[in-house]
């Protein structure tokens, strides 16, 4: 009885109800929208660092992350590489040697980082030498003269292009100086301002033999299914490098980009901020709506309790209305919410025209708005919709609850 009492009294004033339901459902649904955008945005950045360059997880000398040393170098062991590719998560893993120089064309001079890698292992790890503008990808194989890729900046900076030839000049781990020439294949463009500055890709035998440190790496750097998850998957694989007894440490992209991990920490409380601000206002809304609805009954809430109703069924009966309002907006407004963010998702704006990427804690906020499915993003806007609908409600029920028959009788209708 007092589910029918409560679907009644919704359709009493249905133009109120409609106003109150559209205000919720418009609450909910932007609420879903707007976070499946942030999320998209923080995986842009994300993935503009570890996809881009430094990938998930990196191992190395303990000493390596910090210093940059040409000499924090280990032996490539097949047999360990292939122990983490064999690891549940891990999808790629590529070797790299790196070294610091000058880099020189004409009359102009520049600092470059040179990163020595495997084509084909490096394109399972990051995009680094796929972002092409002009040119082609490093050669495996290599050709009779060594071949580079360049950044747009740094080639814009050198006044080079493609097929140019490049004087690169280093430190040797002996003591001498590597000295070489590079014709330059491609030059890419990260859409990072500092790595298309100042990064140079180079075919990774070439780099140890300029360098004369035969068979050795600076790190492997791993890709895992889920970046969130990169933290659990370094933990585990710190146990098996032990085992192997290697002195091989690993970082995850948390350690080696803390900026990141404090972005994310701020997308968390930014969405909480969101949501209350949003479900505030939302909720002084149904506030006055099931304020409104007990002061136009209140005669008849005093005819039910004098009848015999008690007023605990009457407050029960006011939040079942507050729960069926809510019930229909978690429905219509998460399902408008998902039809949205689906849409962002497979087509999504292109501001590329209006402004430019953005750089943020070391990553790459792309000039276009898109959305990600995260099952937080719709479960917490409609389980929190629920909760104020009948927090909302629950005052207006506890001041009927509380009304003496006889004084509400005599209120005008």
């Amino acid at each position: 009885m007092l589910a029918s009492l409560a679907l009644r009294n919704l359709g009493r004033n249905r133009r109120r109800t409609l106003l109150t339901l559209c205000a919720t459902v418009v609450s909910c649904s932007l609420l879903i929208l707007a976070l499946g955008i942030f999320s998209g945005m923080l995986a842009d950045i994300l993935d503009s660092t570890t996809g881009q360059y430094h990938g998930h997880l990196v191992v190395s000398s303990p000493q390596y992350p910090e210093r940059r040393s040409l000499y924090d170098s280990f032996e490539e062991d097949l047999k360990t590489q292939e122990a983490l590719l064999r690891h549940p998560g891990i999808t790629g893993l590529s070797p790299r040697l790196r070294a610091f120089g000058l880099l020189s064309f004409t009359r102009a001079a520049l600092p470059v980082e040179l990163l020595g890698i495997r084509p084909q292992r490096e394109a399972s790890v990051t995009r680094l030498g796929q972002q092409l503008v002009r040119g082609s990808r490093l050669d495996s194989a290599g050709g009779a003269q060594p071949e580079v890729l360049i950044g747009e900046g740094l080639a814009s900076r050198l006044g080079a292009t493609v097929g140019d030839e490049l004087a690169f000049m280093t430190q040797a781990a002996d003591g001498s100086i590597g000295n070489d020439l590079l014709r330059i294949r491609g030059i890419f463009s990260t859409g990072d301002r500092n790595r298309d500055n100042q990064l140079a890709l180079v075919p990774l035998d070439w780099l140890r033999e300029l360098l004369v440190l035969p068979d050795a790496l600076h790190e492997l750097a791993l890709r895992v299914d889920d970046p969130m998850e990169a933290p659990a998957i370094r933990q585990r694989l710190e146990g098996q490098l032990a085992d192997a007894d290697t002195s091989l440490a690993i970082l995850d992209w948390g350690q080696l980009l803390p900026t990141m991990r404090e972005a994310i920490a701020n997308f968390d409380v930014s969405r909480m901020i969101l949501i209350i601000i949003l479900y505030s206002a939302t909720g002084l809304g149904i506030l006055n709506t099931f304020f409104m609805s007990v002061i136009e009954r209140t005669r008849e809430i005093g005819i039910l309790l004098a009848m015999g109703m008690t007023p605990a069924r009457v407050r029960r009966m006011i939040l079942l209305e507050a729960l069926f309002l809510g019930l229909i907006s978690l429905v219509l407004g998460t399902l408008i919410g998902i039809a949205l963010t689906a849409w962002m998702h497979q087509v999504g704006i292109d501001l590329s025209d209006w402004i430019t990427p953005v750089t943020y804690a070391g990553g790459t906020i792309a000039p276009r708005l898109h959305a990600t499915f995260e099952t937080a993003n719709i479960l917490m806007p409609a389980l929190i919709l629920l909760g104020v609908c009948l927090l909302a409600g629950y005052f207006p029920a506890r001041r009927a609850s509380k009304l003496q028959p006889a004084l509400a009788i005599r209120e005008d209708a």
